[in-house]
Order: structure tokens, then C-alpha cells, then sequence
């Protein structure tokens, strides 16, 4: 029996279905928290107990954007260690980022959210790795921000065991024992995994990187998170450092470390995997490991490109991430669509290395599918996960493109008209409608000044 049910029509749809369907002029009716239609022309008529009626004219209806990789905290030190590569920029932010605590924690994940949910995102990530000692209940406070927005969420529990006297990056004071990250990555899971199809929280294992984190704690993370059956995430491959780091360190290159620690697999995904030869592309093709491309992250830092048009071919499952905004102060995931797509378009006869539509599924199901989320969300069928977004492309912004899925991908920044996470509206009209965004900001902005008189006392 129907709870209730909201129809959009008029508008165009790209659905990111198998098949790339498409519809000039299309509709979609929501039931509930599911997609029950959606198709070319009006909706079917007779349909009872409809609360709402949209007239999608000028628009254009996607699935909810998937952020596949993100550090929330970093919301509160954006504009700093601008002209740094990976580890200088690691080394300058780390003294500050140890001295975070939960009502910075906090109110950074509340802007991060609030700016990705404005963009389209329905489905964020975050990978906390920073636990300073007696900062409070980080992970609470991450999973009460998503909460609280109402966009859905997985928290990559993060850890580091490699101080600067063990050969890591990170202050020794930042960096939690082995034991100690285990214990409490188990318990982030007990409290706040949820298994279910329609979960709005989800956790995964998520070790930092190969430089701050011990390979004991890499091999037994892998165990944990099998143990319990959630996903892995960490950082691999992203700088030529990192490359020298590991075989100076491990004698082999990241994918080999990965592999030899039971790092690959279809339960994992990487972030960044800039710096991927053929032998890396095949193995996580061979093992379905996920890549999480962060295209203006990995420009800021100077990282390189990744080879995310080859990874496409080996049918390596890509998304897309925002990456923490203390390297990519926009904070947002539809400028990551028309980025990814110039960036790999970079070189010469690189035209057609990525095209609007992959870029647009990249940021969708692509997502979705590194977060092992794809039979959910992050396409338009019926059966699946209400989590879509209405983007306004009638203004002067992108009216004069008869192509919409080129206008959301090549233009300005689209205007969200309407944002539904689990068949409830979370953006209106380009505005939060779960938490006042002013208040977001100001809270934001006192922490990070707070955080900047700390650092600055040290």
C-alpha cells in the first residue's frame, strides 16, 4: 500500500541506468523512500495519494551525486599550505589537525555535508584518521552531523600507528597503538554500521595511508573488517613520494604492498591512484579493487593524473571525491564532474578520454558502486533508493545548451531545485531545509579560529 508518493514531470532525465537511457521530456514518481517509476512523457495517471506535485520544466533529473572520498575535519584549516606538494603540505597541517576535538569535529562535518549536499551529493564519505587523545567522541559527532542533514553516509573509520620516531609523517601525539585503533574501529562498527539495503549509516576499516600507518595495522584492519563484513579504504598511489616511501620502505610499489597485506579485493577502494602503471590497472581490475579519483585534489597538490580513462577500459570500478578541503577548498562534487573530464582530457589527441556521460556516471553509480552501494542508489530504476536531484538548467547559466547532461557536466555550477534522500526533500530551491546554513557557517567559522589560536600558541 502506498505511504505516499511525490511526482516530478516535465523535466529531462538521464537516468545512468546500463544503458545509458535518456529522456527528452520525462518523469519519475517516488514512493516512499523508493523510485517506483520513471520514464519517457507524464506520469501514469490514477496514481493516489500523491502529497506533491513538481513541474520539472527546464530542469534536469540525475540520481544524488556519490562522494567516494572526503576528510570532514579539514573544513576548518581551507586556504592554508597553498603551494605544497602531498608530504610538505602533511607535514605543515598535521601539528594543527592534532589539536582538533569533537565540537570542531563537529561543526567541520556540518559544512562539509552542508556544502556537498547544496551540490547534489546524497550519499557522502568521509575517512577520519585524526583521533587525538582525550578529543571526545569524534566518530559520534561525524555520525550525528550526517544525521542531522539527512544525507546518507558511510564513515571510513581511519586510523595511524606510524609516528615521526617510527619513520610516519604524522606528530607522535596524533597517532593512536595498534591495539587502540583496532579496539575503537571495532566499536565504531557495533554502534553505528548498519547493514540493512536502505541504511543510511554505514562504516568501513580504513587504515590512513602506507606512511602513517604500521603494516601490522594494515594486515589485521583487513582481517577486522572482513570479520565483520564491511568495506576498506585508504589512500594509495597518490604522489611519486609515496611510491619511493614504499619501496625504500617494503621493498615494492603500493599495489604490491596492498596486495601483500590483503589490501585488494572487491570490498576495497583506494583514493587517488595517481600514480598506477599497466601491472597496477590489471591487478584491480583482476580483483575489482575501487578507485576514488580526486581530480582537483590531486591539482592542487600538484599529485599528477590519474589514469582514470585506461582504469575505464580494465573495468576498474571509479567514482568520484571531493578529498578533504584543505586541498580542495570548493568542498563540492559537481565541479569534480567537469573537472575529472578536462584533467583526463590533458595531452594531445585526449579529446574523447572522458566524455560528459561517464563523467556524469562517475559521479553516480560509479560512486555508488565503489561504495558498495550500486544495487541501492545511484542510478534512476524503479525498485531502487529515492536519492536523485532536480538541477535547474533554464537560467542564463546554461539555457542556450540544447544538451543537459553537457550543461550539468561542461557548465557553471547547476542550481539544485530539489534534492531527495531517501524519498525526503533535503535541498529546496538551492537552500538547506534541515539545518539553517547561516547557523552552519558561523558555528564553522568560530571553530576554525579557534583551532587557528591553538595552533598558533603551540
Amino acid at each position: 500500500m502506498a505511504v505516499s508518493r511525490i511526482v516530478i514531470e516535465n523535466c529531462a532525465v538521464a537516468t545512468v541506468d546500463a544503458h545509458n537511457t535518456e529522456y527528452a521530456e520525462g518523469h519519475l514518481v517516488v514512493n516512499g523512500n523508493r523510485i517506483e517509476t520513471v520514464g519517457p512523457g507524464p506520469a501514469p495517471e490514477g496514481l493516489t495519494d500523491v502529497v506533491r506535485r513538481i513541474d520539472g520544466t527546464g530542469h534536469l533529473a540525475t540520481p544524488g551525486l556519490v562522494n567516494t572520498h572526503h576528510h570532514f575535519y579539514q573544513w576548518l584549516t581551507r586556504g592554508l599550505a597553498t603551494d605544497h606538494n602531498l608530504f610538505d603540505w602533511l607535514v605543515a597541517l598535521y601539528p594543527t589537525w592534532a589539536r582538533i576535538d569533537e565540537p570542531m569535529v563537529r561543526a567541520a562535518a556540518r559544512g562539509s555535508l552542508a556544502m556537498m549536499a547544496i551540490g547534489g551529493v546524497t550519499l557522502a564519505m568521509d575517512h577520519h584518521y585524526v583521533y587525538p587523545r582525550g578529543a571526545g567522541d569524534l566518530t559520534g559527532a561525524l555520525v550525528g552531523a550526517a544525521r542531522e542533514l539527512g544525507v546518507r553516509f558511510t564513515l571510513a573509520r581511519g586510523s595511524m600507528d606510524r609516528g615521526t620516531s617510527d619513520g610516519g609523517l604524522p606528530p607522535d601525539f596524533a597517532v593512536e597503538t595498534l591495539d587502540g585503533a583496532l579496539a575503537a574501529t571495532e566499536e565504531a562498527i557495533d554502534q553505528h554500521h548498519d547493514p540493512a539495503p536502505d541504511a543510511m549509516t554505514r562504516i568501513a576499516v580504513a587504515p590512513c595511508s602506507p606512511f602513517s600507518v604500521s603494516t601490522e595495522l594494515m594486515r589485521q584492519g583487513a582481517e577486522l573488517a572482513r570479520r565483520k563484513g564491511v568495506r576498506l579504504h585508504t589512500h594509495g598511489s597518490e604522489t611519486i613520494e609515496e611510491e619511493r616511501f614504499c619501496k625504500e620502505l617494503f621493498g615494492m610499489g603500493p599495489t604490491d604492498y596492498f596486495a601483500s597485506t590483503g589490501w585488494l579485493g572487491d570490498d576495497v577502494w583506494m583514493a587517488h591512484c595517481v600514480h598506477m602503471n599497466d601491472s597496477d590497472i590489471a591487478a584491480f581490475a583482476r580483483t575489482g579493487t575501487g578507485v576514488a579519483h580526486c581530480p582537483s585534489s590531486n591539482a592542487r597538490l600538484g599529485a599528477g593524473i590519474a589514469r582514470v580513462p585506461e582504469m575505464l577500459a580494465a573495468k576498474v570500478p571509479v567514482g568520484l571525491g571531493v578529498d578533504g578541503t584543505a586541498s580542495n577548498e570548493a568542498g563540492e562534487l559537481r565541479t569534480e564532474l567537469r573537472n575529472a573530464l578536462l584533467i583526463n582530457r590533458l595531452g594531445a589527441r585526449r579529446e574523447t578520454a572522458l566524455t560528459t556521460r561517464q563523467a556524469l556516471r562517475l559521479g553516480t553509480y560509479g560512486g555508488a558502486r565503489v561504495l558498495g552501494r550500486h544495487q541501492e542508489t545511484g542510478s534512476l530504476e524503479p525498485g531502487k533508493l529515492a536519492d536523485l536531484v532536480l538541477w535547474r538548467l533554464d537560467t542564463l547559466a546554461h539555457a542556450s545548451m540544447a544538451d543537459p547532461v553537457a550543461a550539468l557536466v561542461l557548465g557553471a555550477p547547476a542550481p539544485v531545485t530539489l534534492s531527495l534522500v531517501d524519498g525526503r526533500p533535503v535541498v529546496e530551491d538551492g537552500r538547506l531545509v534541515t539545518v539553517d546554513e547561516d547557523e552552519v557557517a558561523r558555528v564553522t567559522r568560530g571553530e576554525a579560529r579557534r583551532l587557528a589560536e591553538i595552533a598558533r600558541a603551540l
